[in-house]
């Protein structure tokens, strides 16, 4: 009997040991959750970011607590949420015969009275050569004053040395300065022609608007086939001729290109995810539809199952892409310390100074910056990268005049400009003179830049960067989904 005790006792209490074990473990079946939740979380990246110094916990954490909120209140400043973009340039590769009807793609017009007359209005002052002083210089004192009488008689002094230049050479000098600005340029822009556009980013938020199948895969076909380096893969299955390749057998220039223009696809593609159109609203009300994260299509787009095990390099080339943008404003940080980012509502011109630089001095804290010297040497074969560097994303940037897709024609031209302005700004020679001249420690430089970026390339550099920190962010949440 009371071995029969003992025995009762003790599987008694093997029993609450089981039974609190399975409490902790949440479930009997818990060790093959956490394997399956494992295998199918692939967006847990760990480890390095190839050819950058950081990993990808390092950037998690400092864009997710420290930059993403800071650029969320930033960019819904009216300095940075009204960009000028021409949206009727014809596509100068093949017929546009593909234009999207669907009715997300379209853009909605922004009324020029909630423009603020700050960007709008022009600027009577220009440069010495010919270039607009910008709105900047509506703040100044001088452009409240009227012109003094030492003035007019510097003027008249000049005036015999100007008598003695044609007005056909003075066209000749203008037109030598804004070459040899365009020369740095690594995009084309297009703010300054007679049908670009005010468009109003809040109230054309980028999200999945329908718009796929062959206009978009030409797209994205050409820009890959056409603008990597390498041609070996002329394969039509997209899976294909975007795969990681042999990245090893590339060049530094080569494989940082490819990367560059992956994690920007990534981006593209996160974003779609995010706020993809789960269902269309019927209410007359309400027409804008319910949108939010659609989890099947973002394993559907980057799990190694779907992708040929090519989808976690996607991710982390985001990562990539991410930092070459941070190390740009990094650079040009004390240029942007400068700007005035003028609209004419004086209290919140001053509010998004104040939030420029408390969002750079965060920037310039980061630990592991990418390192642009790594790239483009001073050998023969580096200044035929660079060349070859800008070309190949001149060319990109007009392809997006072929998107059929207005809505993500604005932001896929916005992000390749902020792209194009981060590789100005880390190849500028004429911001490497002004950084080493100290011209950045002077009290006034806005009448004699040396270095100048547009409010437009100002704008898309921003908010392309906040389009993949919000990525990086949206991956966290992909994350807890798939967990």
């Amino acid at each position: 009997m009371k071995r029969k005790m003992r025995l009762y006792s003790y599987l008694s209490n093997i029993l609450v040991i089981c039974l609190y074990a399975t409490q902790l473990s949440s479930g009997y079946f818990t060790a093959y959750e956490a394997q399956e939740n494992d295998k199918n979380c692939f967006c847990e990246l760990r480890g390095s970011i190839n050819d950058c110094s950081c990993d990808v916990d390092t950037v998690d954490h400092f864009n997710n607590i420290k930059i993403y909120p800071r650029l969320k209140s930033l960019l819904v400043k009216n300095y940075f949420r009204f960009y000028k973009v021409n949206l009727n340039r014809k596509c100068p590769f093949w017929p546009q015969d593909s234009k999207c009807a669907i009715r997300f793609c379209q853009v909605e017009n922004c009324e020029e009275q909630n423009i603020p007359k700050g960007l709008i209005e022009p600027t009577k002052h220009h440069h010495s050569n010919g270039e607009p002083l910008g709105a900047a210089y509506k703040y100044t004192k001088e452009a409240q004053e009227p012109a003094c009488s030492d003035a007019d008689d510097f003027n008249s002094i000049l005036g015999f040395l100007d008598t003695s230049i044609s007005d056909q050479a003075h066209k000749e000098f203008e037109l030598w300065a804004k070459h040899d600005e365009a020369e740095e340029d690594f995009c084309i822009m297009d703010d300054n022609q007679e049908d670009a556009q005010y468009v109003d980013l809040l109230i054309n938020p980028e999200r999945y608007t329908g718009y796929k199948g062959d206009s978009a895969h030409r797209v994205w076909k050409s820009i890959y086939l056409e603008n990597c380096f390498d041609t070996q893969n002329q394969s039509n299955s997209l899976p294909d001729y975007i795969a990681h390749l042999d990245l090893r057998n590339l060049c530094l220039e080569q494989r940082a290109f490819y990367r560059i223009i992956s994690g920007l696809h990534t981006s593209i593609n996160i974003h779609l995810c995010a706020k993809y159109l789960l269902s269309e609203s019927k209410d007359f009300l309400d027409p804008q539809g319910i949108w939010g994260p659609n989890i099947n299509e973002f394993k559907r787009r980057f799990s190694p199952e779907t992708t040929n095990d090519e989808g976690p390099h996607w991710l982390r080339n985001l990562y990539f892409i991410y930092l070459v943008e941070l190390r740009a404003l990094a650079k040009a940080a004390p240029y942007f310390k400068k700007e005035e980012y003028y609209t004419g509502i004086v209290e919140e011109d001053e509010e998004t100074k104040m939030a420029i630089k408390d969002l750079l001095s965060v920037i310039e804290s980061f630990p592991s910056h990418f390192d642009e010297h790594a790239l483009f040497s001073s050998s023969r074969e580096g200044i035929k990268f660079k060349r070859e560097f800008k070309e190949k994303f001149r060319n990109i940037s007009e392809i997006m005049d072929c998107v059929g897709c207005d809505k993500c024609k604005v932001w896929g031209k916005l992000q390749t400009q902020g792209l194009g302005t981060a590789l100005k700004i880390l190849y500028s020679e004429k911001l490497n003179q002004a950084t080493v001249s100290g011209l950045w420690q002077k009290p006034n430089v806005e009448g004699d830049h040396i270095f100048r970026l547009t409010r437009p390339e100002i704008v898309a550099l921003f908010n392309a960067f906040g389009r993949l920190s919000n990525s990086i962010f949206e991956m966290e949440n992909f994350r807890k989904y798939l967990r």
